[in-house]
């Protein structure tokens, strides 16, 4: 795959900056030139947002887990997994490891919960899905809009299994959620889905790079974003179609409304194909809301910002509407429609 970089909280060295080209729109250097501080202990608090869908549970609370840290998934299976956050001007990191065997169906519920003010939280997840296997994964992310926040997800899949993921964001002052996948094809299919919400200064960077290795397989990916007031949206989206994997069938999208003069979204949709007989296309749009639909509300006597919230609920609702367990769905729309 792509060069990536082995971040490493302990030591200023290893954070990247913008004169790396996978970073130049997340400056990490420019906001943390020193190694934080380590965060002390944090209490769980309150269940998660998805505490009644059930099933088995990993959780982190400033770094440290709370039980296990690696899960096995056989048969059909729940896991919420929870990195909870809760320190002022210190730094943690976490890291969690999931396989899903041949032939099992694994819910992944996965929240990024922050409290406290300036931290740097460090997450990652490492997520093998066997032959066959079929994976949907849902992440929730809320931070305080002064933190600083790094996830990162490297997902493996195998011949024949279906990796489903939708990534809900609402910013920080440098949040990046980067999921990497190696796509072993032969009918496998990735849905790498996302929507990030901004207000404020907050910025989030959706980036993500599936590298299909083996013929004939499908990627279908849908990102939405809305930026308000001096907020930024950043998505960097790139699928790569090795030598050799013929008969490929990926797809990508990146649509973003600019809900102000001075927000700002960065787009960079890349293909890179060294195979032959592939169908694979991108688009990327960025525009502003429709006034003639925002006047048209008003004239019925729907107040502005309520308008305005509707209007941002139908544009981003598209991405939660393609998670395709029905819980989730609904906890995610509810989630979603709570910070509209």
């Amino acid at each position: 795959m792509s060069a990536t970089f082995a971040i490493d909280l302990t030591d200023a060295a290893t954070f990247p900056s913008r004169r790396d080209e996978a970073w130049k729109y997340s400056d990490l250097k420019r906001h943390l030139r020193e190694a934080p501080t380590p965060s002390g202990t944090a209490a769980v608090g309150a269940p998660g947002p998805f505490y009644a869908l059930g099933g088995e549970a990993i959780v982190f609370a400033n770094g440290r887990p709370v039980g296990v840290t690696d899960f096995i998934a056989s048969g059909e299976q729940t896991l919420r997994l929870r990195y909870i956050s809760n320190a002022v001007g210190t730094g943690h990191t976490a890291r969690a490891r999931v396989a899903v065997r041949a032939g099992a169906k694994l819910l992944l519920l996965e929240t990024h919960e922050g409290a406290g003010s300036a931290y740097v939280a460090h997450n990652t997840l490492e997520l093998d899905v066997a032959a066959g296997a079929e994976v949907t994964r849902v992440v929730l992310v809320e931070e305080p809009e002064d933190a600083i926040s790094i996830a990162e997800a490297h997902v493996k899949v195998e011949a024949g299994g279906v990796y489903r993921q939708t990534i809900i964001a609402t910013g920080a002052k440098l949040q990046r959620i980067e999921t990497r996948i190696a796509h072993f094809a032969q009918e496998a299919q990735v849905q790498a889905d996302g929507l990030y919400l901004l207000n404020g200064s907050r910025q989030a960077d959706l980036t993500s790079v599936v590298q299909h290795m083996e013929r004939d397989g499908a990627t279908s990916q849908l990102i939405k974003g809305v930026a308000r007031d001096t907020a930024r949206g950043v998505f960097q989206g790139k699928i790569v179609v090795e030598r050799g994997a013929d008969g490929t069938d990926a797809r990508m999208g990146h649509h973003a409304l600019i809900a102000s003069e001075r927000a700002e979204i960065d787009a960079k949709p890349e293909l890179i194909i060294y195979a032959d007989d592939v169908q694979c296309a991108h688009g990327n749009t960025v525009g502003a809301l429709d006034e003639s639909a925002l006047f048209y509300m008003q004239q019925r006597g729907i107040p502005a910002e309520e308008a305005r919230a509707l209007l941002t609920q139908a544009f981003l609702i598209e991405v939660i509407d393609r998670i395709e367990h029905e819980g989730a769905r609904e906890v995610a729309r509810e989630w979603l429609t709570a910070r509209l």
